[in-house]
């Protein structure tokens, strides 16, 4: 089994017997790689034809790679490819997940992963009670409905504090003029200063108010992929929220 980038590495690695995986992407030991633990001693391989080629896999599995020949291109040298699927809500990730284990003869593995993620919604649901709070990344966007990071928030009983529908730019201005009650930080763990659109430490507005009104910060491994690292971070904001006094 070869994998052709991050994502792809998450689903061969928990669906995959590890002496079947002949190849994982360049990124599959980054910090925000979900499964970087399973990756470790593993091929990694560049996404090219003739670095795929050389694997001599008979499946490989994408979600994205920058190369749109690729996979076509694999598939006439055939070698099965199995195509990760956008996926905005749980019900899509289980879907995906059956997908890419069926295709790889990995059905028991695939329903085991399936209930691992169940298993970390039931214990996330609800914990917010309907708390609305504002989804801020460092590059200054926000997540409304019909985003995966909504439903992450909705399984931790979190609404959106977001008015759009999708990703949209979120400006200080915006910010200054109707502060939200409460923030759930995204990737604000993984990028450098230098790479943020906004620089918390030098923007004394920003800083106060993510050290004021920010209830949970989710990691880059919990939001990079359409998977059940996903239901990690549902997880990941229940926890965050304080238990109640008695």
């Amino acid at each position: 089994m070869l994998s052709l980038d991050q994502c792809a590495d998450q689903y061969v690695l928990a669906l995959t017997p590890r002496d079947e995986i002949v190849g994982l992407s360049k990124r599959a030991l980054n910090a925000d790689s979900f499964e970087r633990d399973r990756a470790r001693g593993l091929p990694e391989r560049r996404a090219t034809l003739e670095s795929a080629l050389g694997a001599r896999p008979t499946v490989a599995v994408v979600y994205w790679t920058e190369d749109a020949r690729l996979p076509p291109a694999l598939r006439r040298r055939g070698v099965d490819v199995v195509q990760i699927d956008e996926a905005h809500d749980f019900p899509g990730i289980r879907a995906n997940i059956r997908k890419v284990a069926a295709a790889l003869g990995e059905t028991p593995a695939g329903e085991a992963l399936v209930a691992r993620m169940d298993a970390d919604l039931a214990r996330s649901r609800g914990a917010w009670r309907g708390a609305r709070a504002l989804y801020l990344t460092p590059y200054g966007f926000t997540a409304g409905k019909d985003t995966l990071v909504g439903a992450m928030m909705a399984a931790a009983g979190l609404v959106t504090a977001a008015t759009g529908d999708g990703y949209s730019p979120v400006s200080l201005e915006q910010l200054a003029l109707d502060p939200p009650k409460a923030l759930v930080l995204g990737f604000f763990r993984d990028l450098a200063a230098g790479r943020q659109r906004w620089t918390v430490a030098g923007n004394g507005y920003l800083k106060r108010l993510v050290a004021d009104r920010a209830i949970a910060s989710l990691p880059g491994r919990e939001l990079g992929c359409p998977s059940w690292s996903a239901a990690s971070g549902s997880l990941t904001l229940a926890q965050a929220r304080p238990a109640p006094h008695h």
